[in-house]
C-alpha cells in the first residue's frame, strides 16, 4: 500500500470520486468497493449521473478502518462500530466503550510485543557474547 496524502498536507477537492480517493487514501478502488460491500464506510452522495461522490470524511474514515484493523480489531467490531456512527449521536456512548475496550486490548498486545523484544534482545546479546568467546562460524550456538 502506498502511503495516502494527509488531508492537511494535499489540497483536494471537496468532492472526490472514487479513484482520487483511492489514490488519497492509499488504498485500492477495490479495496474501497470491499470496505462498502462489508458496510465498513459511511455512504458516498451521488452526483446528478448516480456516481459516488466522496469527502475528505471517507479519506480520514477509511485511515481509522486500517489503524483499527492494524491494532487487531475484527471485521466484525468494526461494522459494529461502522453502524453504531450511522445510527448517529444515541450511540456515541457505545462507539466510546467500545473503542476503550479495544485500546486496552491493544495496550495489552503492545506489553506483550515489549516482552518479546526483551527475550530476543537477551538472545542476541547470549549471541554476542557467544561470539565474542568461540567465533561465529561453528554453528552450535543455542
Amino acid at each position: 500500500m502506498t502511503k495516502p496524502a494527509t488531508a492537511s498536507s494535499t489540497a483536494a477537492p471537496l468532492h472526490l470520486r472514487i479513484g482520487e480517493l483511492a489514490r488519497l487514501s492509499g488504498r485500492s478502488v477495490y479495496a474501497i468497493r470491499w470496505y462498502e460491500a462489508q458496510g465498513l464506510m459511511p455512504g458516498a452522495a451521488r452526483d446528478a449521473g448516480g456516481r459516488r461522490v466522496f469527502s475528505r470524511a471517507h479519506v480520514d474514515w477509511l485511515e481509522l478502518m486500517d489503524r483499527l484493523r492494524k491494532s487487531g480489531m475484527s471485521i466484525r467490531q468494526m461494522q459494529a462500530y461502522a453502524r453504531q456512527v450511522r445510527a448517529g449521536k444515541a450511540t456515541l456512548g457505545a462507539r466510546q466503550s467500545l473503542l476503550r475496550e479495544h485500546r486496552a486490548s491493544v495496550e495489552q498486545q503492545v506489553h506483550e510485543l515489549q516482552q518479546a523484544l526483551a527475550l530476543i534482545d537477551r538472545k542476541v546479546a547470549l549471541y554476542d557474547q557467544w561470539i565474542r568467546k568461540h567465533g561465529a562460524g561453528d554453528g552450535t550456538a543455542p
